[in-house]
């Protein structure tokens, strides 16, 4: 690891002037994930902007919406009782990821700023574009287990390693940033972005710009939801594949639907057109695979990750019969 600078602050006008004065300079709380990537010389910040005396760290209702602080743990977010009636998908989703120990120091902005766990971009021994721009992408025709099957490029086909993330995608959420411009918001699902040909990047904050919180707004589904995740081991893996799915159900109709997928793309896949496609339809396995079906197209597999062709669909009609009690 290198050696680097570090300073503490306790106002986001000083965090984000901290950040302004070094163009090498990133914001640390929990460090779970930062941390590692310094370790294995993957980021070199040379400087360090210690942000958890910010006050961000508050979960509460707002005009119906639930507001969550981006330096809010993962743990309490997780087991906050609000959250766990307005929006339990979210709860299963942060208790299927990492391990107890990782979540209570995890923060709710650092889950969505963690990178790819790709082999290739650990192994600075190894091409990486994402690392390295122009030197190539080595799991392209590489081990590529645990890699995308959804919106990958030649430069690029490493997944988004979050459980939270897909739940915040399925449920709509909206991010609050602060930069030098000012205060901004950001549509869930436009604050990760697919690779093209500039896999680097891997969100839309702009330079200097601070998560503040998430916002997710009120909806239906406080039933019928689950988060399934299918991995290596029960503990301490990521996503092979998950499936959040949080469903509005009438009798046996579906009124209303989200679904997103984790662990095969490049950002938390949301199936749109498997959502429409359910949409009025009666509760059955046999739309539910056809929803499948439907959320399948355009996936591609690279070799070792072919099995997800067959898991991804069934992992879909596994979890809506969860939430749908048809199981």
């Amino acid at each position: 690891m290198i050696n680097f600078e570090y300073t503490r602050v306790s106002t986001i006008q000083q965090a984000l002037d901290a950040l302004s004065k070094n163009g090498n300079a990133q914001f640390i709380a929990g460090g779970s994930n930062l941390v590692d990537l310094m370790k294995k010389g993957v980021t070199t910040p040379a400087k360090l902007v210690d942000i958890t005396n910010l006050p961000l760290y508050e979960i509460k209702k707002e005009s119906g919406n639930i507001y969550i602080g981006a330096l809010a743990l993962n743990s309490d977010v997780a087991e906050d009782q609000l959250v766990q009636k307005e929006q339990p998908l979210l709860s299963l989703a942060l208790k299927a990821g990492a391990s107890q120990q990782i979540r209570n120091m995890a923060t709710v902005g650092g889950n969505m700023m963690q990178r790819t766990r790709c082999p290739y971009f650990y192994n600075t021994d190894m091409p990486c574009n994402k690392r390295e721009s122009g030197t190539g992408c080595g799991a392209l025709k590489g081990f590529n287990r645990m890699h995308a099957i959804f919106g990958a490029s030649e430069s690029c086909i490493a997944v988004h390693p979050s459980d939270m993330c897909v739940a915040l995608a399925a449920l709509d959420a909206t991010v609050l940033v602060s930069g030098p411009k000012g205060n901004r918001r950001i549509a869930f699902q436009n604050f990760h972005r697919l690779p093209g040909d500039m896999p680097q990047k891997d969100n839309t904050l702009e330079k200097g710009e601070l998560i503040i919180a998430v916002e997710i707004p009120n909806n239906s589904y406080k039933e019928h939801v689950h988060y399934l995740k299918v991995r290596d081991r029960t503990s301490y893996a990521f996503a092979l594949v998950s499936v959040a799915v949080a469903v509005d159900l009438q009798s046996d109709t579906i009124k209303d639907v989200r679904l997103a997928m984790g662990g095969v793309a490049h950002k938390p896949w949301r199936l749109t057109e498997a959502e429409n496609f359910l949409k009025g339809k009666a509760a059955s396995e046999a739309n539910f695979r056809q929803a499948a079906n439907v959320a399948m197209h355009g996936a591609k597999g690279y070799g070792y990750n072919n099995f997800k062709l067959n898991l991804a669909p069934n992992t879909i009609v596994e979890a809506l019969k969860t939430a749908t009690g048809k199981a």
